[in-house]
């Protein structure tokens, strides 16, 4: 394996897998000697970007012209009747 121009080199699937290194995890290097040590970021509770950027791309396409309070009435009324809300 080598590094690039630009300074990347390429993880292998094997070791994202082992670590949960998905697209956009923060990583941060530790030097150590004469090797360095990777390792995701930990972040607190509730700040992950991951959610937020789906959030964020989600927010504005609901389709429906129904008011909140139309949709909890609709979930109301499948639970009376023994049905799972969708």
């Amino acid at each position: 394996m080598q590094i690039t121009s630009k300074g990347q080199v390429t993880i292998p699937q094997d070791v994202r897998n082992r670590l949960g290194l998905l697209p956009h995890t923060e990583v941060e290097f530790e030097v150590a000697g004469d090797h360095a040590r990777i390792r995701k970021v930990k972040r607190a509770l509730g700040t992950g970007i991951r959610g937020n950027r789906a959030l964020k791309a989600l927010r504005g396409t609901a389709d429906t012209r129904m008011s909140t309070d139309e949709i909890m009435a609709l979930t109301r009324v499948e639970a009376r009747h023994g049905r799972k809300a969708r």
